[in-house]
């Protein structure tokens, strides 16, 4: 009796759920409207020994409703570590969250997941630090703890992530909140922001693109991730979740073009408008006049510029300022502006970043001037500093008690360094302390201060070599664009704007400042227009005419009918393999002298796209170097240098003079002297020459 009523019961219960309406079961859905970006722990696997700690970065955008901050751990600890006695704290902003003792279990292997507390985080960029206290060893008597440090390792894989859960505010803001979430980390890490251009795009109309391209790409923070461009069409806007038209006004969209502005003469001005904020937000930029729709672009191209527009549309003249000039390059960097505190025992660092134009590098004669003061209790026998320059030591000196409220350190930079571009400079504290096995660890003794004073006098020079090493010179320098030309294929597919989003994404990174020049040809251009030009031609043998002209100056020469790439000194190609590779070219302009000509050519546009990918982020970089690469449909790349002599102009002795503001003072003093001696000769010559005139006389 009682099953058949439980039987019943259930009969009704079923009944009754099949009748509700299916909305509100997705009403009560778990996490509805909610996403999680996840940032994997940052390079190789990271170990941690004794009492050592780790930082890993991760960001928050302003545009996020963080539900929360989840820490994905997979570690393993030495398996001779003494679990009851270890712990591992995690930190988040400076501020202490969470201590756990390790498991030895699975070899001492192990997965957890910990919530960190939102009232914690920062916007933009967060840091979580993980600190390791382990032990293999304890003093019975408990009076004093010796352990060795080797053996009390933390090992954390590069699996273990920070995980945010969040949820994206509606824009509310104008032009500026769409530009930030534009190059947001989320929108660019899941292909939502794209860049368009009507089909068959105008010179004018894919050189304000890319200025506006540039801009948006160097906001992007990803290294592995970049920006497309493509036609606009539905089929390659309906999965964005942002996009960006810029198109002359008559080739905007009708569906667009009913919503932009009519209160300005678009003949005389441009528009930057921003359109459909509540379904596909999407940035017109639009002129009926080319210099203006280019003017519009550079604008776009500004960060701070863009960043200052609370507004949905943004009209541009001839009287806008639209120019960021790029930053100056100054011979002496402060390395801290307010000075730096260390504490703690043993081994502490402080890295700063120098931000320098990639076609720069350090010159001779650069030195570092240290600052600093530090702690009196320590054992001066083991304690010292060491300064290094991109992981590299350049010099170390140790520290003694009676310098110990104000010592200085001044070391030569190496000439053998080879630096170019962005670089760090680490003040290693080695802070060691007197009977130290029975000394309690604590975070605020000993110390160290680095005080502002500290400099870096940077002397650079120009990097002018033609070759993938120096990239992205010559097509930047100083941080603008140095006289582009970028010759086309005859038709325009897909791979063919990928391509070209491809090359300006990484291009956009290294801009500083949106002056400079770059101009679109389609490849019947004249020999007059490369002539001052920095060529980059796209394409292959049949579709591109500055490619096939210029065939018997390429490294991977094509055949007779461009059907395969022919073998050379450094490699043989075989002919179904020579058609499926995809190549990078740097060689001298065969229409100038000092300036470079490079080719992203394949027999077919998908393979110079591949090529097109090695220079369209900092991922994939590094594996181009020398003049000539290639790449096949598998990924496996080959990098050569071809030319001994680069082709690239050098600095004369009086150029490099005159960039190196020590040395000209000195050569200017010299002359100076020179001169007066000269002239206090001459009047001593005159005075005599007079004197024995009157002796004559007399």
């Amino acid at each position: 009796m009682i099953k058949k009523q439980l039987l019943l019961w259930a009969l009704c219960l079923s009944l009754f759920l099949s009748l509700l309406p299916a909305a509100s079961a997705a009403a009560v859905l778990p996490g509805a409207g909610r996403l999680t970006y996840e940032t994997a722990f940052t390079g190789s696997d990271t170990a941690l020994s004794g009492g050592a700690a780790s930082q890993q970065l991760f960001t928050i955008m302003d545009y996020w409703n963080v539900d929360s901050v989840k820490i994905n751990l997979h570690f393993q600890v030495s398996q001779i570590t003494k679990d009851q006695v270890s712990s591992i704290t995690l930190s988040l902003n400076g501020i202490p969250f969470h201590s756990f003792r390790p498991s030895l279990q699975n070899n001492g292997e192990q997965i957890i997941s910990i919530t960190a507390p939102k009232g914690f985080l920062k916007k933009d960029s967060n840091t979580l630090t993980l600190q390791g206290d382990l032990k293999t060893a304890v003093d019975n008597n408990q009076v004093c703890y010796v352990d060795n440090s080797p053996d009390n390792w933390l090992h954390f894989f590069n699996t273990s992530s920070i995980a945010v859960t969040y949820s994206s505010k509606e824009l509310t803001g104008g032009i500026s909140d769409f530009s930030g979430r534009f190059s947001g980390i989320d929108t660019v890490k899941n292909g939502k922001s794209l860049i368009t251009v009507p089909e068959q795009a105008t010179g004018a109309e894919l050189e304000s693109a890319a200025y506006a391209l540039s801009g948006f790409a160097k906001e992007n923070a990803l290294t592995d991730k970049t920006i497309a461009m493509l036609p606009y069409r539905e089929d390659s806007i309906k999965d964005r979740s942002a996009v960006v038209l810029v198109a002359m006004y008559d080739r905007v969209p009708a569906e667009l073009k009913s919503r932009l502005s009519t209160a300005e003469d678009l003949g005389t001005h441009a528009l930057i408008q921003l359109l459909n904020k509540d379904t596909r937000p999407t940035l017109v930029i639009t002129s009926q006049d080319e210099s203006l729709l280019i003017k519009a672009g550079r604008l776009a191209a500004s960060t701070e510029l863009m960043s200052q527009i609370s507004s949905d549309l943004k009209v541009v003249d001839d009287a806008t300022q639209a120019d960021e000039p790029a930053g100056s390059i100054s011979s002496e960097v402060t390395l801290t502006e307010s000075g730096d505190t260390l504490t703690g025992p043993n081994h502490r660092e402080q890295s700063y970043f120098i931000a320098l134009p990639s076609n720069r590098s350090i010159a001779d004669s650069g030195k570092i001037s240290l600052d600093f003061r530090y702690a009196g209790n320590l054992d001066f026998t083991r304690s010292l500093v060491t300064v290094s320059i991109n992981g590299t030591p350049i010099g170390s000196k140790k520290l003694t008690r009676e310098l110990a409220n104000g010592d200085t350190l001044t070391l030569t930079v190496p000439k053998n360094l080879n630096i170019s571009g962005n670089f760090s400079v680490t003040v290693a504290f080695d802070l060691e302390m007197e009977s130290a096995v029975c000394t309690p660890n604590t975070e605020q003794m000993p110390w160290a201060y680095i005080d502002k004073e500290s400099l870096l006098q940077l002397n650079t020079k120009d990097r002018t070599d033609l070759l993938f090493n120096n990239y992205p010179y010559p097509f930047l320098r100083d941080g603008i664009y140095n006289h582009v030309a970028v010759v086309l294929p005859q038709e325009m597919d897909d791979y063919a704007y990928l391509s070209l989003g491809n090359v300006f994404n990484l291009l956009g990174q290294y801009t500083d400042g949106n002056t400079g020049d770059i101009h679109f040809y389609t490849d019947d251009v004249s020999a007059d227009n490369l002539k001052n030009n920095n060529i980059l031609a796209v394409g292959s043998y049949k579709n591109n005419k500055i490619i096939r002209d210029n065939n018997n100056k390429l490294y991977f020469r094509y055949s007779k009918d461009g059907t395969t790439l022919l073998s050379n000194e450094k490699i043989s190609i075989e002919e179904q393999y020579g058609a499926e590779l995809g190549t990078l070219q740097l060689v001298e302009s065969p229409y100038g002298s000092g300036r470079g000509f490079m080719a992203v050519t394949a027999v077919n546009a998908e393979n110079y796209y591949l090529a097109s990918r090695l220079i369209a982020s900092e991922k994939d970089k590094w594996k181009v170097f020398g003049d000539g690469v290639a790449v096949d449909k598998d990924g496996n790349v080959s990098a050569y240098r071809f030319k001994t002599d680069t082709g690239a102009k050098q600095d004369s002795a009086l150029e490099q003079i005159v960039e190196r503001s020590d040395v000209l003072g000195f050569v200017v003093a010299v002359v100076l002297t020179i001169a007066l001696v000269l002239v206090a000769l001459l009047l001593l010559i005159r005075k005599h020459m007079k004197k024995r005139g009157d002796r004559r006389e007399t």
